[in-house]
């Protein structure tokens, strides 16, 4: 009797075929925190993910190490810091790696803006 713990469309693939496959960041209603998802090939051994998020002016505001995850598809809550009124432009940097991060095996680049306190969403 076989056993099938993984969707069939989501073989676990070899350290050399991993990628992001997909990223998106959503404020939320404080402005202070945004919403991270990010989705990763499906892998056999486990990758370091780090998520750096900059403003209009390329500070770093937020940033976050994930090491060796268990998880191909993560959620993640990221404080926005070191800035008074958070409204904006900023740009989330992920960047996927094993061994070192220079370069990265994989980077992807999120673009999101934080409202004015007084904007709908």
């Amino acid at each position: 009797m076989e056993i099938n713990i993984f969707d069939s469309g989501e073989v676990p693939r070899p350290k050399d075929q991993i990628r992001i496959e997909d990223v998106s960041v959503t404020p939320y209603p404080d402005r202070f925190r945004v919403l991270v998802k990010i989705r990763v090939t499906p892998f056999r051994d486990r990758p370091n993910l780090l998520l750096v998020a900059h403003d209009d002016d390329d500070r770093i505001v937020s940033e976050l190490n994930i090491i060796e995850t268990m998880h191909h598809d993560m959620e993640f809550t990221m404080h926005i810091r070191g800035v008074d009124d958070p409204a904006g432009a900023y740009a989330l940097v992920a960047e996927l790696f094993y061994e070192t991060r220079n370069p990265p095996q994989d980077q992807k680049i999120k673009g999101f803006v934080i409202p004015k306190a007084d904007e709908e969403r």
